[in-house]
């Protein structure tokens, strides 16, 4: 069901709605000089997406988005050949609503944003079983929940920790949910019969912040997510850089100290190994003998207990090396930092910025590196944004 979707667009059609969809409000005159286009050829591209209701000119209306993007001042050069000032275009954010969830191994998050992606609302609900059906179904009552608040809801987007190819509908494995070959969007459009898309939760993540948040502009962008995993994204020329690997990923065997922890999952001194919140909990646990919880290891860490400290430090010391890494390879604009660990940010930021210098050349850029506090629903929020896309380009992104 392609309803909802505002193709079929001409690239050109396209390429103005992304504009104004991801920079809005803003003037024909910026459209026009962005994109190399003409006066006419502009009025001719914009008269569908503003007879649809989906584009406005002058202010826009208050509305949930509304607060996101560039503001454009009234005093604006007229247009060439234009009887009348021009006037800033921008999105009816409310004109559309969309689903997004993020589903772990215990937990299906969902949200429900606007069309400038704003969350308007909220839930969570724990999975009864990890069967595809199961979810779907679950998936399907969130979405009815959503959709009797938000009738006007248009498409439903799908974060999955695992592999997902074919056209972003099929789980190809996910060691988090025990599945493989599952065409899960099929089972939730057959349920809800709205356009379903499903992807990587890191991939829907730095779609989100490519086109509505930290990201937005920038021609080069990486998103480095620690938590339950090591996640990596690169953005160049403004498109996701795909890569194969599914959800075993490359923190496992990105190997930042060849004599770091052994644990049980990664290889020795692997990011995996020194990063994520479970083999930091392994780490201390096989040294107290007792279990912790992240939050609690933290704490421990800022009272100085020596265990817990040097822990903390080590998984500092491997952030900033995986930092630098990063930047002296990808030569990214800015990195993104986000995911359930950012907390060891707030009490090891030092040791990480010494590690961050003694791993890049002393006449280097400095590095950008921009933290972000997020839970699972900036997760559902990414997903939400893949639904955006299939309005704004017809299809999933290949």
């Amino acid at each position: 069901m392609l309803a909802a979707s505002w193709a079929p667009l001409s690239p050109a059609e396209r390429a103005v709605a992304i504009e104004v969809l991801t920079h809005g409000p803003v003037s024909r005159t910026e459209i026009a000089r962005k994109l190399n286009l003409s006066a006419g050829s502009l009025t001719r591209l914009t008269k569908p997406l503003l007879e649809a209701g989906l584009l406005i000119e002058g202010p826009a209306p208050v509305s949930a988005g509304a607060g996101v993007g560039v503001g454009v001042g009234a005093a604006e050069a007229p247009v060439a050949r234009q009887g009348r000032p021009s006037q800033p275009l921008d999105i009816v954010a409310d004109s559309r609503y969309f689903a997004g969830f993020k589903i772990t191994e215990d937990t299906a998050y969902g949200v429900v944003t606007t069309l400038r992606s704003e969350v308007v609302a909220d839930r969570a609900v724990p999975l009864r079983t990890r069967d595809p059906e199961d979810v779907a179904d679950l998936v399907q009552e969130m979405t009815e929940d959503f959709r009797a608040e938000f009738p006007r809801l248009a498409g439903i987007g799908v974060g999955i920790g695992g592999q997902v190819e074919r056209l972003a509908r099929t789980v190809t494995f996910s060691s988090y949910l025990g599945w493989q070959e599952v065409p899960f969007a099929d089972l939730v459009e057959q349920r809800t019969g709205l356009p379903v898309v499903v992807e990587n939760d890191v991939a829907a993540l730095v779609e989100s912040e490519a086109w509505f948040g930290a990201g937005r502009g920038l021609d080069r962008f990486v998103v480095l997510t620690i938590g339950a995993g090591i996640g990596y994204g690169l953005v160049i020329g403004g498109r996701l850089v795909r890569a194969g690997g599914g959800d075993r990923g490359i923190g496992r065997r990105w190997i930042i100290n060849p004599y770091g922890p052994l644990t049980p999952d990664g290889e020795r001194g692997s990011a995996v190994s020194l990063l994520t919140v479970s083999n930091i909990r392994y780490q201390v646990a096989a040294g107290t003998g007792r279990d912790h919880t992240y939050e609690e290891i933290l704490a421990l860490a800022a009272a100085g207990d020596p265990l817990a400290s040097r822990v903390m430090d080590e998984a500092a010391r491997a952030l900033g090396t995986v930092v630098a890494q990063i930047a002296n390879f990808a030569m990214p604009e800015k990195i993104l930092l986000a995911g359930e660990g950012i907390g060891l940010m707030d009490i090891a930021s030092p040791a990480v910025w010494s590690a961050v210098d003694a791993n890049r050349d002393p006449l280097a850029e400095p590095v950008v590196l921009e933290t972000k506090v997020s839970d699972f629903n900036d997760w559902a929020r990414g997903a939400a944004v893949l639904a955006i896309q299939i309005l704004v380009l017809g299809r999933p992104r290949e």
